[in-house]
């Protein structure tokens, strides 16, 4: 039975974070902490910041999205590249951690207050190079509110654009948003045809919605 590549990455985090949860020392260091990387060439903090969270309820939120959606992501990786799909995989959820951090890396480098943690970077981008190889796959909201992928995409993207214009409320959403899109740009650029495969599966249920 092959390696899930998901639940590692999963193990890992899980383990890193109930590590620092009673070390505030080890999580002030891990932390994304732009003022330190810029003055202290901590660069180590882009990706260490995505495998330590805030309190459990951070940390479940975050790891249920990942497996539930990860998986499905790195079977889809592996069909479509073969072997090579686990490093896709790897390469997309690090890179994501990374890259959505460079907003707010750029923003905040002169604050030596910021500080900001969690792997919702690198989720984001799992969960929509999921939206863009199975745009008609219906996500959930807390189990509730259920809808195709690509409409709950949209919204989520919208939603964390005007967050982060506002800026208010101790959330990064600037890596929720520089995260999902890297999901998109990432799955464009290794498997390009996802983008026509994408439009025709929007096109064609649009058409039927709308009776045409």
């Amino acid at each position: 039975m092959p390696l899930s590549i998901t639940l590692v990455i999963l193990a890992i985090t899980v383990a890193v974070s109930f590590y620092a949860f009673n070390k505030p020392q080890v999580q002030a260091r891990l932390m994304m902490n732009p003022y330190n990387i810029e003055r202290k060439n901590q660069y180590e903090r882009f990706l260490t910041s995505g495998f330590i969270h805030k309190d459990h309820l951070h940390l479940i939120f975050n790891m249920f999205s990942f497996y539930f959606l990860g998986t499905s992501v790195e079977r889809d990786f592996v069909i479509l590249f073969g072997p090579k799909g686990n490093y896709y995989f790897i390469a997309l959820y690090l890179m994501a951690i990374a890259v959505s951090d460079l907003p707010t890396y750029f923003k905040q480098q002169d604050n030596p207050g910021y500080n900001s943690l969690g792997a919702s970077g690198g989720v984001a981008a799992i969960v929509f190079a999921f939206i863009i190889l199975e745009p008609m796959q219906y996500l959930c909201i807390f189990l509730a509110l259920c809808m195709p992928g690509f409409v709950l995409g949209s919204l989520y993207i919208i939603y964390s654009y005007f967050q982060s214009k506002r800026a208010n409320d101790h959330i990064n959403h600037d890596a929720h948003l520089y995260g999902s899109l890297f999901g998109l740009l990432f799955c464009i650029v290794v498997y390009p045809v996802s983008i026509s495969n994408f439009y025709q599966q929007v096109s064609y249920w649009l058409e039927h919605l709308f009776g045409g």
